[in-house]
Protein backbone atom coordinates (compact mmCIF):
# COMPACT_ATOMS: atom_id res chain seq x y z
CA UNK A 1 0.00 0.00 0.00
CA UNK A 2 1.08 3.40 -1.05
CA UNK A 3 1.46 6.49 1.66
CA UNK A 4 -1.14 8.49 1.24
CA UNK A 5 0.35 11.56 3.53
CA UNK A 6 -1.85 11.35 6.23
CA UNK A 7 -0.39 8.59 8.23
CA UNK A 8 -3.60 6.18 9.99
CA UNK A 9 -6.11 8.49 9.51
CA UNK A 10 -9.20 7.61 6.68
CA UNK A 11 -9.76 10.08 4.03
CA UNK A 12 -12.82 11.14 5.59
CA UNK A 13 -11.27 11.52 8.93
CA UNK A 14 -8.35 13.49 7.23
CA UNK A 15 -10.92 15.90 5.21
CA UNK A 16 -12.82 16.68 8.43
CA UNK A 17 -9.65 17.75 10.21
CA UNK A 18 -7.63 19.48 7.56
CA UNK A 19 -9.04 23.02 8.44
CA UNK A 20 -8.14 22.53 11.84
CA UNK A 21 -4.32 21.46 11.59
CA UNK A 22 -1.98 24.13 11.69
CA UNK A 23 0.70 24.90 9.00
CA UNK A 24 3.32 25.07 10.63
CA UNK A 25 4.59 24.41 14.56
CA UNK A 26 7.58 26.01 16.58
CA UNK A 27 8.40 24.02 19.89
CA UNK A 28 10.94 23.57 22.18
CA UNK A 29 13.77 21.13 22.34
CA UNK A 30 11.94 19.34 24.59
CA UNK A 31 10.00 18.17 21.67
CA UNK A 32 12.35 17.60 19.74
CA UNK A 33 12.28 13.63 19.61
CA UNK A 34 11.99 11.47 16.63
CA UNK A 35 8.56 10.50 17.71
CA UNK A 36 7.44 13.71 17.64
CA UNK A 37 8.90 14.48 14.61
CA UNK A 38 7.78 11.67 12.64
CA UNK A 39 4.06 12.88 13.56
CA UNK A 40 4.34 15.96 12.09
CA UNK A 41 6.01 15.09 9.28
CA UNK A 42 3.32 12.33 8.78
CA UNK A 43 0.99 14.98 8.81
CA UNK A 44 2.92 17.26 6.36
CA UNK A 45 3.05 20.12 8.90
CA UNK A 46 6.41 21.92 8.57
CA UNK A 47 8.43 22.17 12.04
CA UNK A 48 10.94 24.34 13.83
CA UNK A 49 12.34 22.27 16.52
CA UNK A 50 15.73 23.01 17.66
CA UNK A 51 18.08 20.04 18.48
CA UNK A 52 19.22 18.75 21.99
CA UNK A 53 23.13 19.08 22.33
CA UNK A 54 23.34 15.55 23.17
CA UNK A 55 21.72 14.31 19.45
CA UNK A 56 23.74 17.17 18.11
CA UNK A 57 26.73 14.73 19.55
CA UNK A 58 25.52 11.58 18.98
CA UNK A 59 24.75 12.68 15.33
CA UNK A 60 28.78 13.76 14.85
CA UNK A 61 30.09 10.62 16.46
CA UNK A 62 28.11 8.30 14.44
CA UNK A 63 29.59 10.18 11.58
CA UNK A 64 28.01 9.31 8.16
CA UNK A 65 25.72 6.89 9.72
CA UNK A 66 24.30 9.69 12.27
CA UNK A 67 21.75 10.41 9.07
CA UNK A 68 21.08 14.12 7.80
CA UNK A 69 20.11 16.80 10.70
CA UNK A 70 16.76 17.97 11.16
CA UNK A 71 16.66 21.81 9.34
CA UNK A 72 16.18 24.34 11.80
CA UNK A 73 15.16 27.93 10.87
CA UNK A 74 16.83 30.29 13.36
CA UNK A 75 14.28 33.32 12.26
CA UNK A 76 11.33 31.32 13.12
CA UNK A 77 12.23 30.46 16.16
CA UNK A 78 12.94 33.82 17.01
CA UNK A 79 9.74 34.87 16.40
CA UNK A 80 8.34 31.85 18.04
CA UNK A 81 10.51 32.50 21.84
CA UNK A 82 9.43 36.56 21.10
CA UNK A 83 5.33 35.26 21.44
CA UNK A 84 5.82 33.01 23.70
CA UNK A 85 7.42 35.69 26.66
CA UNK A 86 4.63 37.95 25.29
CA UNK A 87 2.00 35.50 26.09
CA UNK A 88 4.11 34.68 29.85
CA UNK A 89 4.34 38.47 30.52
CA UNK A 90 0.59 38.56 30.09
CA UNK A 91 0.09 35.23 32.19
CA UNK A 92 2.39 36.46 35.36
CA UNK A 93 -0.64 38.81 35.99
CA UNK A 94 -2.67 36.53 38.31
CA UNK A 95 -6.32 37.61 36.83
CA UNK A 96 -5.61 36.05 33.33
CA UNK A 97 -3.35 32.94 34.80
CA UNK A 98 -6.25 31.48 36.97
CA UNK A 99 -9.27 32.75 34.76
CA UNK A 100 -12.16 30.32 33.55
CA UNK A 101 -14.70 32.31 32.74
CA UNK A 102 -17.45 31.23 30.92
CA UNK A 103 -17.80 34.15 28.67
CA UNK A 104 -15.56 35.22 26.17
CA UNK A 105 -15.90 38.68 26.58
CA UNK A 106 -14.71 38.58 30.22
CA UNK A 107 -11.62 36.44 29.68
CA UNK A 108 -10.92 39.06 26.44
CA UNK A 109 -11.01 41.79 28.93
CA UNK A 110 -9.11 40.70 31.58
CA UNK A 111 -6.20 40.06 29.42
CA UNK A 112 -6.99 43.26 27.73
CA UNK A 113 -6.23 44.68 31.49
CA UNK A 114 -2.87 42.96 31.99
CA UNK A 115 -1.86 43.77 28.72
CA UNK A 116 -2.61 47.73 30.04
CA UNK A 117 -0.45 46.80 32.81
CA UNK A 118 2.89 44.97 31.38
CA UNK A 119 2.70 47.38 28.53
CA UNK A 120 4.37 50.35 30.32
CA UNK A 121 6.99 47.98 31.98
CA UNK A 122 8.21 46.59 28.58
Amino acid sequence: MAWDGHGDLSDAEWERLQPFLPDSVAADKAYSNGPCRQYLRRRGIRHTIPEKADSQAAQLRKGSRGGRPPGFDEDRYKKHNTLERAVNKRKSCRAVATRYDKRGYVLLDSVTAAALAVWPRS
